[in-house]
């Protein structure tokens, strides 16, 4: 029998318990013995369901949204640092870029990152739209 000495507005218990059968525990109280009923508890539930496949989310032109790194990519292709999503693209095709002109706005981990051209240029081609998903290493656009 486990023995528990307690005191409750300034009077001690000292509560013994013995056998737990069932529900019906034997405890002692200050030499007072007494069956207390315990509550049962209902055995958990265990519900098991397996994910579904969801379909790939595809962009307004029908396209995947999530871009594949290009095995290729010439010296003029600017590539994403990191994966993220494309919040902005402020040039068009045809556009002359400086080094250090932001041609892309990448949201990472919550945060927008400024992507530069890298090299002086004119922009030849753009491979993602605004909302289009990346993973690191993937070809944005190309600067020649």
């Amino acid at each position: 029998m486990k023995e528990y000495k307690y005191k409750i507005n300034g009077n001690a218990y000292t509560v013994g318990i013995g056998d737990i059968e069932d529900n019906i525990a034997q405890v002692e109280v200050n030499g007072v013995p007494y069956k207390v009923e315990l509550e049962k508890k209902a055995a958990p539930v265990k519900v098991v369901s397996a994910p579904r496949p969801a379909a790939a989310p595809r962009t307004a032109t029908g396209e995947k949204v999530v871009a594949k790194p290009a095995a290729k990519g010439g010296a003029g292709a600017v590539k994403a640092p990191l994966p993220g999503v494309v919040m902005s693209i402020p040039v068009k095709v045809g556009d002359v870029v400086k080094a250090a002109d932001t041609v892309l706005v990448l949201e990472a981990m919550k945060m927008e990152n400024a992507i530069q051209a890298g090299r002086d240029g004119k922009v030849t081609s753009i491979a993602v739209a605004p909302g289009d998903s990346v993973l690191e290493g993937t070809v944005l656009l190309t600067i020649e």
